[in-house]
């Protein structure tokens, strides 16, 4: 495993997903822009909750959203993974912004009849795909972006467009500050994290060095709580990795109390805390803290990974962008090109074969 060695990057990532982890600031930047200029309904400044319906990423950018916004947002953000949407999904007051950079995902389509179905109030966001023809079709407002590659590569554009779009409706405050900084934080971290860096000074390659032949344990509170499980599904994905994500404080009131057994498994964890700049005296920063001893005290030595930046939305992003980083060089290191996911690809073929 030499994870200085570029020529055999380029040999194994044949679909070029080093080149969409380096677009992120950009991706974010741009549709910041973008979700400023794109058609707005006179009619959504009535909405009472907002339910974003969406599967992987998607519904992961949504959920970013909500924690982002937890503190000052005046609508309820609810996530629907799924089919069917809840009972209380329904009348203009609910607004379904039904989610998928692809278009091609069957449970989105499913939830966007049914909102229509309803009477709600719709707003699609793809760059491509079913989806787009199916919000024309129902007269949907829709928010098409650019973007090609997986889905799972499109979280920066789904994280520009959805902060744009809370702040037009006055939902949230401005968040201009808050999107430039994280934009320089985020390009200023590509040549670092980026796989011109040397492990000796590259953070990520480091950590995914530790990862291999182990099964990681993702912890995260607060805004890094959807960071957390943003980790382990691009290691799932990109690095073709078992993965775990945990929660705190909601982790210390039950998974804590399975770091014992069995012995040899316990042996092949690797921890990792995704943590922000607390006040010392908190009790996340607390619970964080006495949490790493506990598996300290099990033989398991803990990395910490810090967020960077001082608003939160530089926070989350600069932690995304670190676990993309890592996943990335947990596929070289596995020697496995990162974007192909050919069970999920065969369980669509399948699932779309049983429709016929």
């Amino acid at each position: 495993m030499n994870l200085n060695d570029l020529e055999h990057f380029r040999e194994l990532d044949t679909h070029h997903m080093q080149s969409q982890l380096d677009r992120l600031p950009d991706q974010l930047e741009t549709a910041w822009t973008r979700g400023h200029t794109l058609p707005l309904s006179s009619s959504f400044d009535r909405i009472e909750r907002i339910i974003i319906a969406g599967m992987g990423t998607s519904a992961l950018a949504g959920e970013m959203l909500a924690a982002l916004t937890a503190g000052t947002c005046t609508v309820p953000i609810l996530i629907h993974r799924g089919y069917d949407l809840p009972a209380y999904a329904r009348g203009q007051g609910t607004l379904v912004i039904a989610i998928s950079p692809s278009g091609d995902d069957e449970e989105v389509h499913s939830a966007l009849t049914m909102a229509e179905r309803r009477g709600t109030q719709i707003l699609v966001i793809t760059a491509n795909g079913e989806l787009a023809a199916q919000a024309e079709q129902i007269g949907a407002v829709a928010w098409k972006f650019d973007h090609t590659g997986p889905d799972r590569a499109a979280l920066g554009s789904l994280m520009g467009l959805l902060t744009a779009f809370v702040c037009r409706l006055g939902w949230v405050r401005d968040l201009s500050a808050d999107i430039a900084e994280t934009v320089d934080i985020l390009r200023g971290r590509v040549p670092i994290l980026g796989i011109e860096g040397p492990v000796v000074k590259n953070p990520a390659k480091r950590l995914a060095g530790q990862l291999i032949g182990r099964v990681p344990i993702i912890h995260g509170a607060g805004i890094l709580a959807p960071v957390a499980r943003r980790w382990k599904m691009q290691l799932n994905e990109n690095g073709k990795t078992v993965a775990i994500w945990e929660e705190l404080p909601e982790m210390n009131h039950s998974s804590l109390g399975g770091i014992s057994f069995p012995p040899p498994v316990m042996t092949k964890v690797a921890a990792v805390f995704l943590v922000v700049p607390h006040d010392e005296q908190s009790r996340i920063t607390l619970r964080e803290g006495l949490t790493q001893t506990l598996y300290l005290q099990q033989g398991l030595a803990p990395d910490v990974i810090k967020a960077r930046g001082s608003s939160a939305l530089a926070q989350m992003m600069s932690t995304v962008q670190y676990g993309d980083y890592v996943s990335f060089y947990v596929a070289m290191a596995y020697g496995v090109d990162p974007t192909p996911t050919p069970e999920i690809s065969d369980l669509k073929e399948k699932l779309s074969a049983a429709k016929q």
